[in-house]
């Protein structure tokens, strides 16, 4: 049988060599993609658009031209699993460049969580945007994954998506989607940093929560709430900062400008103020162990909700202004601090 089997495999690949893959590229439009969204010639056409975009080179762009040649094969049509694969080796014993050979070679990478992303920068910007395409595309028509059903395998093309741009390193900021494919897409990278690297769940929500659409800058974040976690000061300043969010919600307080210093009381406040200036500018990491305990003697000694409005405005401005400093790095207040557990 397995004999057999290799018999038809060199039969296929002597018929199908006939035949360039650059020949083939017109044969998709007989390929049907799916039926709301047309022909694999009319996603390749797209995916070749975003491989541009996304600053691929010659070889990338090639080989996304030819990436889903092999699906006009005789060979990938006996043996599906192969698509991809045959493509690439096909490209390369058809004298294609051997970067765009390899690319095509590796795009459906990665399968699952185990499997490696593709080895090339022109493999990962070229399975990035047949990834991506294909997610924007079936969202744009309504194909969304329900339970268990996900017959375009969705899930694993967005889990693909999130692998390659963090552990690729590619600087890639997902563009506006529907509402669904963002609320996908965040579940999605929020499972691969809780489960797959590890951070806290907490970690996860206030970095996310400070925005997520570029991973690159979302991981770097995440590594230095990580870092500065067990560091003594880190629970009660965010157990301050929780504080001070829920001040300014039940104060109605959605921020003004700068506050007054002139309205700054001497004694803490100003103080505050003081270790406010003198840190702005300086690493989180360096900010938190000044600051702890002028926010702890404030929340002691000072009353927010003065009688007098201007200082009460004052007051409110001062904390929202701290909040934001620091919510550009995580949102503090999603933090589970001992005294919560």
């Amino acid at each position: 049988m397995l004999r057999a089997r290799f018999n038809d495999a060199r039969f296929f690949w002597q018929v199908d060599q006939k035949k360039k893959l650059e020949d083939r590229v017109a044969d998709l439009a007989n390929v049907t993609f799916q039926a709301k969204l047309g022909s694999y010639l009319e996603k390749t056409n797209r995916v070749v658009a975003l491989v541009k975009e996304l600053g691929g080179d010659a070889d990338a762009q090639r080989a996304a031209l030819l990436s889903k040649c092999d699906l006009t094969t005789d060979m990938v049509k006996e043996f599906t699993d192969l698509q991809g694969i045959v493509g690439g080796l096909y490209a390369r014993a058809q004298g294609e460049p051997e970067g765009a050979a390899r690319a095509i070679y590796d795009h459906y990478k990665p399968l699952s969580m185990e499997d490696e992303i593709p080895a090339t920068a022109a493999g990962r910007i070229l399975s990035l945007a047949d990834k991506w395409d294909t997610l924007t595309s079936c969202f744009a028509v309504g194909l969304v994954p329900t339970g268990s059903r996900d017959p375009f395998a969705l899930r694993r093309a967005a889990q693909g998506v999130v692998r390659i741009v963090i552990e690729g390193k590619l600087p890639f900021d997902f563009p506006r989607a529907n509402d669904a494919l963002r609320e996908f897409m965040r579940d999605r990278i929020e499972y691969y940093f809780r489960d797959v690297r590890g951070f806290k769940y907490d970690e996860v929500r206030a970095c996310m929560a400070a925005g997520w659409e570029n991973l690159t800058d979302l991981e770097t974040r995440l590594l230095r709430v990580q870092a500065i976690r067990p560091t003594p000061d880190f629970e009660p300043i965010a157990a301050s900062f929780k504080r001070i969010k829920n001040i300014l919600r039940q104060a109605g307080f959605e921020g003004g400008a700068a506050y007054r210093e002139d309205l700054l009381e001497a004694g803490p406040e100003r103080e505050l103020h003081e270790a406010i200036q003198r840190t702005t500018g300086e690493p989180l990491e360096s900010r938190i162990g000044p600051l702890r305990p002028k926010v702890d003697l404030f929340f002691d000694k000072v009353l927010v909700n003065a009688p007098d409005e201007a200082v009460r405005r004052n007051r409110l401005t001062l904390l929202h202004n701290l909040l934001t400093e620091f919510s550009h790095v995580a949102d503090f207040s999603e933090i589970v601090t001992e005294k919560q557990t």
